[in-house]
């Protein structure tokens, strides 16, 4: 009776054991190789700045300009957008004239709300 009760927790304990030693590989390996290939040499052009555009090596709370938010939350406005038009284009046929329009509507506010972002300089740089 218990042989078979432990024999049945067999798969489940293999599968825990392949799934733990995998994921120590994707983690371990590259690690390993990166020191072995000289990949973890730091040099002054590695470090850098790159799309931040300050020191990436300072203090943690130091303060950086708003326009990195406005930035970003403009992408996610838009990248939603995309996720919202593939499957009303997907689906136009089904949901017909209603469909059609409410996704007009949510254009149209998406639109006043990039020309009110346009007009108060959120993509402004300067």
């Amino acid at each position: 009776m218990a042989s078979s009760v432990a024999a049945g927790y067999l798969p489940i304990l293999l599968f825990l054991g392949v799934a733990l030693s995998l994921s120590a590989s994707f983690v371990f390996l590259p690690m390993m190789v990166s020191r072995l290939t000289g990949a973890a040499n730091p040099y002054p052009d590695k470090v850098a700045e790159y799309e931040c555009g300050f020191p990436a090596f300072e203090d943690s709370r130091s303060q950086f300009d708003v326009r990195f938010y406005l930035v970003a939350i403009l992408f996610i406005i838009f990248d939603i957008e995309a996720a919202y038009l593939f499957p009303w284009a997907v689906s136009l046929e089904e949901i017909g004239w209603v469909g059609w329009a409410s996704m007009m509507i949510f254009l149209a506010e998406l639109g006043l709300g990039f020309a009110y972002a346009w007009k108060k300089g959120a993509l402004e740089w300067e």
